[in-house]
């Protein structure tokens, strides 16, 4: 639906452990190798960069120049190739039909303006039974990640904000928030057939103290999947074209 609240997200940074686990996930589900992707809402490209495979080629699709400039540097001093950034105005992605193997796309879906637009889009530039991984941020994490309009609490990770009711979460957050089967139903009204889903457990990448950061990965956020919801950050599709 179309929602005029949703701001724009920050993008992971290079090396974090939130890109790492991504990319483990996604490649649980598909090959990388050899495959012409396409990196919806991609930001700076720090999980591009993880994808990025022998034989593959991944197009950068985002609607920041400044994030896509960053991008191009970094691909240029690496001397890295099979990696293209393209700029997108937000309605329509600027590539053929059925043009893709692959569509990726992380903690995008809730800062679109309009979701069923971009997954039109989405569908229409895969191939038939092209496939897509998709995440998006978990309603039942404890912290609201994207933060809201709270003037008494200005902190972006406000404790149990994103379990309050659909209509006052979306008048104060800064972006939407999703259940498990709320976004399968979504994928599947709009053409996808759902092969799996999961949840992601949380990285502790905001956690400043590495220290903390490695006792709280051993002992509680282990893995890269959990069954516990409330230890899971973003939910994960694999989807394909029907």
């Amino acid at each position: 639906m179309i929602d005029r609240i949703v701001e724009r997200g920050k993008p992971a940074e290079y090396g974090q452990e939130i890109v790492k686990r991504r990319t483990r996930i996604t490649a649980s589900y598909v090959s990388l190798d050899h495959r012409s992707i396409l990196d919806f809402g991609s930001g700076n490209g720090a999980q591009t960069l993880e994808l990025l495979k022998e034989g593959s080629t991944i197009v950068a699709c985002d609607i920041d120049p400044a994030d896509l400039a960053v991008l191009a540097r970094y691909l240029d001093t690496q001397n890295i190739k099979g990696i293209t950034p393209v700029l997108y105005e937000g309605t329509h992605l600027p590539f053929a039909d059925a043009f893709f193997d692959l569509v990726v796309s992380f903690a995008v879906l809730e800062h679109v303006h309009d979701e069923r637009d971009a997954l039109r889009e989405i569908s229409r530039v895969l191939k038939p039974g092209g496939e897509l991984v998709l995440s998006v941020p978990n309603k039942w994490w404890v912290f609201e990640t994207h933060g809201a309009r709270l003037p008494l609490l200005p902190w972006n990770r406000v404790p149990f904000f994103s379990w309050l009711p659909g209509p006052v979460h979306s008048r104060y957050a800064r972006a939407r928030i999703y259940r498990r089967k709320q976004i399968v139903r979504l994928l599947e009204i709009h053409g996808f057939e759902v092969l799996d889903s999961c949840y992601m457990t949380a990285p502790m990448d905001v956690v400043k103290s590495p220290a903390l950061q490695r006792l709280l990965r051993a002992l509680i956020f282990r893995g890269d999947r959990t069954m516990v919801p409330f230890l899971a950050t973003e939910i994960f599709l694999h989807a394909r074209t029907r």
